[in-house]
């Protein structure tokens, strides 16, 4: 019996062991899952990697939980897109309360889109169109941005960084090549609720039109106005999301006899969402 309850106690310790993460793994945070995803890939097994902003919840307005702020302050360091709501929102104040925490902004050196080119009336926070990783041109810098702040964090294995940067930039240039060879090369001009394909669109020639109306839902006479617009830009395709009502682009697909097509820029699969957009394009005559 004594022996059988050895051996019992052996088991349950060695699964204990088991599940137990590493505790010399150090943690990133990062502001949202598409930027989790490139950092994991270049970070690989020395970082642990985690969003604020979870998927499913909108980055323009998500508050973080107490829980998130306390696991902030023991990060190695936070990576923010750059200009999103969420950071405008917080990041200042997080600054002033991990004063010795690190943060490197991933916007650095894009050609960033201004308010009044991005959008049909659409306002965002700082005057710059915020959605940045939504090409795959402007993912190349984040990458670059991405490597240098973790080589400055962690001399010692840089080439390792630099190495799966490489790696992660290959992707992106053959998604980039995908995308090209499914478009129609004459471009065209495609409907969204929330303006988060700006980039997309200007990496491809098409033109962005969206239903929100400086942040707010479109009133009967401006949504009379989407409507006239899109049978002049013969648009086919209404990008929605999960974190937006969907009852006015509907309502256009209705009226327009449209097809409306669920998108998630917010996935953590970065390049099956790049890849699900460029598809959906490919219904435009």
């Amino acid at each position: 019996m004594k022996r059988y309850l050895y051996w019992v106690v052996c088991m349950v310790l060695l699964a204990g062991c088991g599940n137990r993460r590493p505790a010399d793994v150090p943690t990133l945070t990062v502001t949202i899952e598409p930027l989790r995803y490139f950092t994991e890939a270049i970070a690989g097994p020395r970082y642990r990697v985690v969003s604020m902003v979870p998927e499913g919840s909108s980055p323009e307005t998500y508050d973080p939980t107490p829980q998130q702020l306390v696991r902030l302050a023991q990060s190695a360091a936070y990576l923010q897109v750059g200009y999103i709501g969420f950071e405008q929102s917080w990041v200042k104040k997080l600054k002033a309360n991990n004063p010795d925490l690190p943060f490197f902004d991933t916007s650095r050196g894009i050609d960033l889109i201004r308010e009044e080119v991005a959008h049909h009336g659409h306002t965002h926070t700082g005057g710059v169109e915020p959605h940045i990783w939504n090409s795959p041109e402007n993912v190349l810098r984040m990458a670059d941005n991405i490597c240098a702040a973790l080589c400055r964090l962690d001399t010692l294995h840089a080439e390792e960084y630099r190495a799966r940067t490489d790696s992660l930039q290959r992707m992106v240039r053959q998604t980039d090549r995908s995308i090209r060879a499914l478009l129609p090369a004459t471009g065209g001009s495609f409907l969204i609720y929330h303006p988060a394909l700006s980039y997309f669109a200007r990496d491809y020639g098409w033109r962005q039109v969206s239903i929100e109306e400086n942040g707010k839902e479109p009133s009967p006479s401006q949504l009379q106005a989407l409507i006239r617009l899109c049978r002049e830009q013969k648009i086919r395709v209404i990008f929605v999301q999960q974190e937006f009502d969907v009852r006015n682009a509907q309502l256009i697909a209705r009226e327009l006899g449209l097809a409306v097509i669920p998108i998630n820029p917010l996935s953590y699969h970065w390049q099956e969402e790049m890849l699900n957009v460029a598809r959906s394009l490919t219904l435009v005559p």
